[in-house]
């Protein structure tokens, strides 16, 4: 069973548990606060949230949890603007697509790639891609992926093309890997990873390579170099398997790898960095609460916020920030609802916008 069907399940089975506000002993001084801004206008979980280059963010696709496996996922996108605090229902997808992947390129258009589409327990996998143009708001197809993929990475790469490595299609984990071209809009080969991977995470590097981490039951992490598109095998493998993990690339060029499922399908509260320049992975300070599927936000200040995600005992409604200053976690508030599998948005006045999730159409904001 793949992961994401097993986390609504658990959370189904448990309930929403809330945790209470902070940590005990925690240090409330510059934790920021949550703000509710109400809901989003469909209620959506596998969904993606992209920042546009104006501000607003475009929310596309996704599924209704708890709604008949036949029902299948949405096609139907909507625009929050942060100036009103609102989402718009706007235009269609050309086909209805959940656990699908969002790019916003390097011209300002997003590319919306695979992904299922929700007509069965796990899914039909996608190879079918498209565009949405911000300038005119209208979605319109592009080049198909070389193969069916959902619950893969995408990843901006500096020259302009877009990274789309693992997944599954349909079946199986994928060690295939593939790349978008903008400027011909069309698909082609990447080579192939050490490893099939689900459930891992892909990280711009400040080299230009990406860091392939981790995934259903592997510890082992890879790094894919644009300038030949081949991949090998990093020198250093994470401590511990962690699939359903978040990683955030810091500001001094590591990379933070926190929470996801243990072996034993509890939730992980440990972290780890990677280092590229030595090339090996370390552990760092623990969060207070595991978590699996949590978001990873690099803060304007440094910080990365932590938040939501699901835990042994059911749903979190506690943030974390991690201070790579001091390799701590400490508490950041809670929020006003939990968010499993929700999604995490940066704005340009560097708030957090945070929506979604599994039974959640509740949105907010967090304040630095």
């Amino acid at each position: 069973m793949l992961l994401g069907v097993a986390l609504i399940a658990l959370v189904a089975a448990v309930g929403i548990a809330r945790l209470g506000g902070g940590f005990p002993g925690s240090n409330p001084l510059g934790r920021g606060h949550f703000e509710s801004k109400g809901s989003i206008g469909i209620e959506r979980t596998y969904n993606s949230a992209t920042l546009l280059s104006d501000g607003r963010v475009l929310v596309v696709g996704g599924k209704s949890v708890g709604a008949a496996s036949s029902v299948g996922a949405y096609a139907s996108a909507e625009l929050y603007d942060p100036t009103t605090g609102r989402f718009t229902t706007m235009g269609s997808m050309a086909v209805r697509r959940e656990s699908h992947s969002a790019t916003r390129l390097q011209d300002g258009r997003v590319l919306i790639a695979g992904g299922h589409d929700g007509t069965t327990s796990f899914g039909v996998a996608l190879a079918t891609a498209e565009l949405y143009d911000p300038a005119t708001g209208s979605f319109s197809p592009t080049g198909s992926m070389i193969g069916l993929r959902a619950d893969q990475t995408a990843t901006l790469l500096a020259d302009g093309r877009v990274l789309l490595a693992g997944g599954d299609d349909g079946q199986s984990a994928l060690p295939s890997a593939e790349l978008y071209d903008p400027g011909t809009g069309t698909f082609g080969p990447a080579g192939r990873m050490t490893a099939g991977r689900i459930s891992h995470s892909a990280t711009l590097l400040a080299d230009g390579q990406v860091l392939i981490a981790g995934g259903e039951m592997d510890a082992t992490a890879e790094l894919f170099d644009p300038t030949d598109n081949t991949f090998s095998a990093a020198a250093g493998s994470m401590s511990s398997v962690r699939p359903m993990h978040a990683s955030a690339a810091l500001k001094d060029g590591r990379v933070l790898i926190v929470g996801g499922w243990s072996q034993g399908r509890n939730m992980d509260a440990t972290a780890e960095l990677y280092d590229p320049k030595a090339g090996t992975f370390s552990t760092t300070g623990a969060m207070e609460t595991g978590r699996g599927s949590p978001t990873a936000t690099v803060l304007s200040d440094g910080r990365v916020l932590i938040a939501g995600g699901a835990g042994s005992s059911g749903s979190s409604d506690l943030a974390e920030l991690y201070d790579p200053k001091t390799g701590e976690f400490s508490a950041a508030g809670t929020m006003t609802a939990e968010h499993p599998r929700h999604t995490a948005t940066m704005l340009l006045d560097g708030h957090v916008l945070i929506s979604g999730g599994t039974g959640q159409g509740i949105v907010e904001i967090y304040v630095p």
